[in-house]
């Protein structure tokens, strides 16, 4: 079993030379983070990368995450970034209409500062920017009704920019997804595979749901244990494998088969609304 995650992707680097450039065109950042992993998709370098820019920040996902600390969460982040902080989910459009309201106030400062330099009325720029698979690329489908960026289940989807227009006041630039070239903080990492916010290849899943169900025990454990019908004895992925008769050669339980059928749960919300990171983490 495999115990390190690793990835150097290529285009990412790409991507944060681009977004750099790109900056000095937008009014307002729009930060995307998937809400049951907070803190570990979060690109730690953020507030260095977009400067001064107004901000606000979508917790994506909200839906599929911890309901009572969705809203935790959401104060947090706007005590520490000093911005807005929207619950938000992919599956809905609900909540276009605030959130386009929210860009809209928070960017009256830029509409002001035109009218004072005789300038005429354009839309706001926003920049869109997010860790891949955060939802960011849904997330803008969502806001503009249509399909013009680019989305999909694997991470790292999104790899050119585009302007789209999301209200008559409202620009999007679409950024590809932002993450470490070189990653660090294995915690971290190991919850990004735990979302899907990195390619399969460059983890193993027998790990990365072994340790998912080690969170999941400590914080849901009973949830878990409805779920898979098992007792505190059987908290394994082995005994949740000889559950389903899911036995191979030697009378083995098919580890690789569940381990993917567990991580595919926990991301599907089946087992339950969970959160993983708790804002003591922050």
């Amino acid at each position: 079993m495999n115990n390190h995650i690793h990835w150097y992707p290529g285009h990412i680097a790409k991507a944060e030379r681009q977004l750099k450039e790109k900056l000095n065109q937008v009014d307002l950042v729009l930060e995307i983070l998937d809400a049951r992993i907070p803190v570990s998709s979060g690109y730690q370098n953020s507030e260095k990368l977009t400067g001064n820019k107004l901000k606000i920040v979508l917790l994506n996902k909200s839906d599929v995450a911890d309901n009572e600390l969705n809203k935790i969460w959401c104060s947090e982040i706007e005590k520490k970034y000093n911005c807005p902080c929207i619950l938000t989910t992919t599956k809905d459009r609900k909540d276009v209409p605030f959130i386009v309201d929210k860009i809209l106030k928070e960017a009256k400062p830029v509409f002001e500062k035109l009218k004072a330099r005789g300038l005429l009325p354009r839309p706001i720029r926003v920049m869109v920017i997010g860790m891949p698979n955060v939802g960011k690329s849904s997330v803008i489908n969502k806001l503009t009704g249509k399909s013009k960026a680019k989305t999909g289940a694997k991470a790292g989807v999104t790899r050119n920019q585009q302007w789209v227009r999301v209200h008559p006041q409202v620009e999007l630039l679409d950024t590809p997804g932002i993450i470490p070239t070189i990653q660090d903080d294995q915690q971290k990492a190991i919850k990004l595979a735990m979302v899907n916010s990195i390619s399969e290849n460059a983890y193993d899943n027998e790990f990365v749901a072994f340790e998912l169900l080690k969170i999941l025990e400590k914080n849901y454990k009973q949830e878990v244990m409805e779920y898979y019908k098992i007792d505190e004895n059987e908290f394994s992925i082995d005994s949740i494998a000889r559950k389903r008769n899911w036995i191979i050669k030697g009378n083995e339980p098919d580890i690789q088969r569940c381990s993917q059928f567990i991580l595919t749960n926990f991301r599907d919300g089946k087992i339950g609304k969970f959160t993983l990171e708790k804002p003591t983490d922050f």
